[in-house]
């Protein structure tokens, strides 16, 4: 599949297979501190902070087959951070492990520059060996480990932020 991604921006209509394709990564419990599904308009003010121009959520494809997305969303809320934006990615089940994720991240940095985005984070459990293991491939570098701070049912993890400067 790598080498042949594309990456469109995300519709309204398109919120129900994100939200399907969040939900499916809960009880995997290395994504998302969601510990129960969530629906699809809990995510309506989620899908309205993005834009096209500043925090864009896209949707990735191979040909016409729909793999996950990724998104741009901004850290801390203050205008001083406004260069700095985190990024998500969630891949269907059937596209983890295929180098899509190694795309999406390729992607990021270029719409980052393209965007006067300086700074891109990952915010990666501690116990998510794939994620974190892909974005130091890409050259990102632990920056801040959050000891034990999630509760996943009894089971406490860690939050390895991840960053990088694309520019």
């Amino acid at each position: 599949m790598s080498g042949i991604v594309s990456f469109t921006y995300a519709q309204a209509s398109d919120l129900e297979k994100i939200v399907a394709t969040y939900n499916a990564s809960i009880p995997g419990r290395l994504a998302t501190a969601d510990l129960e599904p969530v629906s699809v308009e809990s995510k309506l003010p989620w899908f309205h902070e993005h834009n096209e121009s500043t925090r864009p959520l896209w949707l990735v494809h191979a040909g016409d087959q729909y793999l996950g997305w990724i998104s741009f969303s901004s850290f801390y809320g203050r205008p001083a951070y406004s260069k700095t934006v985190e990024v998500s990615i969630y891949l269907e089940t059937h596209a983890q492990g295929k180098g899509i994720g190694k795309e999406c991240l390729i992607f990021a940095q270029k719409e980052a520059r393209q965007r006067n985005i300086l700074t891109l984070l990952g915010f990666i459990f501690g116990h998510n060996t794939p994620s974190l293991n892909l974005f130091y491939a890409q050259g990102f570098e632990k920056w801040a480990a959050l000891p034990e701070i999630a509760d996943m049912e009894g089971t406490w993890r860690d939050l390895i932020i991840v960053g990088k400067k694309v520019a």
